[in-house]
């Protein structure tokens, strides 16, 4: 028989587990952690803007991102890559890391705006900033349409090939430091000429078919070559 003491032990011991908190769930051992993402800033082309991500924000969406981590830099494209526009990218590129708390950005370039994420990338400290950086049909070597509008256009003499711009990119590393690069190329593109002045090396390049210069902001296949490779 249990003496008063024990007896009240006994209950103390009942009330404490009773009130006790539950602890919460682990998660099992060896279950993968949630990826991190990163946010994602888009770089138009020459006499575009903003609009023409519409579609791959679309599949981004889709995918799961939400539209605070989508972010679009719109700027003059007749201004010069190394003078003027690569600055604004890296102040623009630091703006996005301070709204978002992200150490780093996945940056998606179309045709002229490959050349100005680039120069940003080699030259403006973004190799510190950028994970994974895309060129959509980029004049990366040149391009000889551009000639057509160098003689009044920064931005087209910077596309010319042999230009400043276009042989201080070349020069040494095409693709430096800890960032993945990725090109697609289309073998029918009507700007950038010849078309293997998209490919870089030390890139993943893929070349997408037969489709116009601006047909690879909308092309499904391209689309999920994209995100596929953000994913890596």
């Amino acid at each position: 028989m249990l003496t008063p003491r024990q007896r009240f032990l006994a209950l103390l011991t009942l009330c404490l587990t009773l009130v006790a908190p539950v602890p919460a769930h682990a998660a099992p051992v060896g279950a993968p952690a949630a990826a991190a993402r990163n946010p994602v800033v888009f770089v138009h082309g020459y006499n575009a803007d903003p609009g023409v991500w519409g579609s791959l924000r679309e599949d981004l969406r889709a995918d799961g991102y939400a539209d605070s981590e989508l972010f679009s830099f719109g700027y003059d494209t007749h201004q010069s890559v190394n003078e003027v526009l690569s600055g604004r990218l890296a102040a623009y590129v630091d703006d996005v890391r301070r709204q978002t708390g992200a150490a780093r950005v996945d940056v998606v370039g179309h045709s002229f705006g490959s050349l100005v994420s680039r120069w940003y990338v080699k030259y403006g400290g973004g190799t510190a900033a950028v994970d994974h950086w895309v060129s959509l049909a980029g004049p990366n070597h040149g391009t000889s349409t551009a000639w057509a509008c160098a003689l009044w256009d920064q931005a087209c003499r910077d596309m010319t090939p042999g230009s400043y711009v276009v042989k201080n990119l070349a020069s040494g590393d095409e693709t430096p430091g800890e960032v993945k690069y990725a090109t697609f190329w289309s073998d029918c593109d009507e700007v950038v000429n010849p078309d293997g002045s998209v490919p870089l090396a030390g890139a993943l390049n893929t070349a997408v078919g037969c489709l116009k210069h601006n047909d690879l902001l909308g092309d499904d296949a391209t689309s999920a070559g994209v995100r596929a490779f953000l994913r890596s």
